[in-house]
């Protein structure tokens, strides 16, 4: 299938300034970020937009581009040339989004990062359910997460002890190699992973014997995790540093806690008020009456003033969900709904109908009509 314009598959003019397409792929990227479309075309559409914010973003891509269109990238730059030096963490970091590094490895392969220098941990993803009443008054936790660690034995470099890996005679430590060919008046330069260190730029002669020469370890730890009191389901907490190991060096990867809250038996919550239901009988309803109401704190009265309709809505100011940043509290919307006796006995019956005609209520029961 023949490839789409750049500037076209972003919707900016071909004038468009850096920061403008930086805000168009943002936009269309987090329309079509697998962790939020799963429309069977949205990894096609999220590859397409990411190729064409790598080469726009960038100077010297977007003038070959310009000048040259498809051909002038794809016959100068391989897929990992098109993606190196985008730093796509950066972009998405704001929005919470973890593991992303490893989502989009997934789709164009390792190239998108630098090979060979220090490269950072891949983030990690951790589901935790919680119950409202956890939410409202926050939460200190413990939970188990699986990840990758620097190989205690040899410290990373995958080399068993006393042996260190040797530099790759192929590619002279680059982890790399590149090729050049001209055409007429063109030259151009192919760069590829070595294929005899794998890219890596030494080779691991005497492997280490716990890690098997990868120099990282799988190990699963108990991390310590405080959930601030008002947060939603889709809130995320991020602990910096407690994701994958990184490579030759490179720091660790974040933890990202993914909160939902669990649906409750009585409560409905929106935003920072919460909601419920609750009965009351035609007395209460029709002369007045103080009753207890559940609430996230506990049982809280309230007061029913005489002739209150059904489906009425009362408020108790405070009585919701607290604000994430600290600021006060949401209410807690309290609706009454009247109960209709059933099962009344001769008395009740009676009553019922005296009252009935006392109220010029016409009504028919298994003695004939009565009211008006």
């Amino acid at each position: 299938m023949e490839k789409r314009d750049y500037y076209e598959v972003l919707g900016v003019s071909r004038n468009a300034s850096k920061d403008q397409i930086k805000d168009a792929y943002r936009e269309l990227a987090l329309k079509y970020h697998p962790d939020r479309n799963k429309a069977p075309d949205a990894e096609e559409r999220f590859k397409e937009i990411t190729e064409a914010y790598a080469v726009l973003s960038d100077d010297e891509k977007r003038a070959q581009y310009d000048q040259f269109g498809h051909a002038g990238i794809s016959g100068r730059y391989t897929q990992e040339d098109i993606f190196r030096g985008v730093d796509f963490g950066d972009l998405f970091r704001d929005f919470g989004f973890g593991g992303f590094d490893s989502i989009f490895e997934t789709f164009f392969g390792r190239g998108t990062r630098q090979r060979y220098g220090p490269e950072k941990g891949s983030d990690i993803q951790y589901d935790m359910e919680i119950t409202l009443e956890q939410a409202a008054t926050g939460l200190e936790t413990q939970i188990e997460v699986s990840r990758t660690e620097t190989c205690p034995t040899c410290n990373g470099s995958g080399a068993r002890p006393g042996t260190q890996p040797r530099t790759c005679p192929k590619c002279n430590s680059r982890g790399q190699i590149q090729r050049e060919r001209s055409t007429g008046f063109a030259r151009f330069v192919q760069i590829a992973p070595c294929d005899r260190c794998r890219g890596k730029g030494t080779i691991i002669e005497s492997p280490c014997g716990e890690c098997r020469g990868t120099g990282q370890v799988e190990r699963t730890r108990k991390i310590d995790v405080k959930i601030p009191a008002g947060v939603d389901t889709g809130s995320y907490l991020r602990l910096s540093g407690q994701g994958e190991a990184g490579v030759r060096g490179g720091p660790p990867g974040d933890l990202f806690v993914a909160v939902r809250v669990k649906s409750h038996p009585v409560f409905r919550r929106k935003d920072g008020d919460i909601f419920c239901e609750v009965q009351i009988g035609f007395a209460q309803a029709a002369i007045g009456a103080r009753i207890m109401v559940p609430t996230l704190d506990g049982r809280a009265e309230l007061k029913i003033p005489a002739g209150t309709q059904t489906g009425t809505v009362f408020r108790l100011r405070g009585k919701g969900m607290p604000n994430l940043k600290g600021y006060g509290r949401g209410d807690e919307l309290v609706r009454v709904v009247t109960r209709t006796p059933i099962r009344l006995t001769k008395r009740q019956h009676q009553l019922f109908e005296e009252l009935a005609k006392e109220l010029g209520e016409e009504v028919q029961s298994e003695r004939g009509f009565f009211g008006r």
